[in-house]
């Protein structure tokens, strides 16, 4: 199959009837997925598909590093800001989500993008949802009240002394993943880990894995220049309107959890502007840990977009 890529306009030309291809972006937070989603979305005409667990809610902007206004022009996005953050939502409903949005998009593209942080919705997407048992409701509510009396770090401390493999690369941020592995882990007696150990689920479409590499300090220091740039963009504000929901799953949240503190008095808006910080840098290894374990990445370092282009396109002309 043949692509003719337009010098001037960066936009490429392709044949309808070819096989489709699922382009997946990945990197940590703060890495440039945005950026580098658009520009590939236009060069090869197509919508992009966003796989982050937090930007789905429709009242956590700013927070989050939803795709402004602009950025969202230039290319047609879905599954952002799609939903209300009172509304039940899972990986399960994602996957689904995703798939009947592909079913649409590969009638209209050859190739599709998914871009985002979140490893679970992309690997849900790409290789299908793990049989997790189902657990009891008196070990779903013993699960429930040590969160209600010992809080999340009685979460976390359990699932890593009983799963460490899996705590690597969890969110251990999120008191409902940590829940959920604990229910299958006392429901069983197996770690939770045992039973993402499973064949990947056929897709109709072939996937090219690319991620963004780059080095730890930079990484680090673009972190604290977008949590500065978030204060500077109203957080604070966004925060106090969403305080009120703070029980909510979905405001279990980098971002708002530690503001929430400050709001409470817990600690001061300094110390508060620094957790930020550290809890941030801290998913963003977690989300690298994630990434490493799928062999199958490419990884591209982030001031070569170029060679990102040309990789994609010698895939898709195999």
């Amino acid at each position: 199959m043949k692509f003719c890529l337009c010098p001037e306009s960066q936009m490429i030309t392709m044949n309808p009837d070819q096989k489709k291809y699922l382009v997946v972006i990945a990197g940590p937070t703060a890495s440039g997925k945005t950026e580098w989603s658009i520009k590939l979305a236009k060069a090869l005409k197509t919508e992009i598909i966003s796989a982050d667990s937090r930007q789905i809610y429709k009242e956590m902007r700013i927070g989050t590093a939803v795709p402004s206004t602009e950025e969202l022009a230039c290319v047609k996005h879905h599954l952002i800001q799609h939903i209300s953050i009172k509304q039940n939502y899972d990986v399960a409903r994602y996957e689904q989500e995703a798939l009947n949005l592909l079913n649409n998009l590969f009638t209209k593209y050859s190739v599709v993008i998914l871009t985002g942080g979140t490893g679970l919705y992309v690997d849900a997407v790409c290789r299908g949802l793990d049989n997790i048992p189902e657990t009891s409701p008196e070990i779903r509510e013993r699960v429930t009240q040590l969160y209600k009396n010992q809080g999340l770090q009685a979460l976390q401390n359990e699932v890593k002394k009983l799963d460490p493999e899996y705590y690597e690369i969890l969110d251990i941020m999120n008191p409902r993943r940590l829940q959920r592995a604990l229910e299958v882990i006392w429901q069983t007696g197996r770690p939770f880990s045992f039973y993402r150990k499973r064949k990947t689920v056929p897709r109709p479409f072939e996937i090219i894995w690319t991620a963004i590499d780059m080095d730890r300090q930079q990484l680090y220091n673009r972190i604290n220049m977008r949590v500065e740039k978030m204060l500077s963009e109203g957080l604070i504000a966004e925060a106090k309107t969403l305080a009120k929901y703070k029980h909510l799953n979905a405001l279990n949240t980098v971002g708002y959890k530690e503001l929430f503190d400050y709001f409470e008095g817990v600690m001061s808006m300094n110390e508060a502007l620094e957790k930020i910080k550290t809890n941030t840098r801290q998913y963003a290894k977690r989300q690298l840990t994630w990434l490493h374990k799928n062999t199958e990445y490419k990884w591209f370092k982030k001031d070569d977009f170029d060679s990102l282009l040309n990789y994609v396109l010698t895939q898709m002309e195999r």
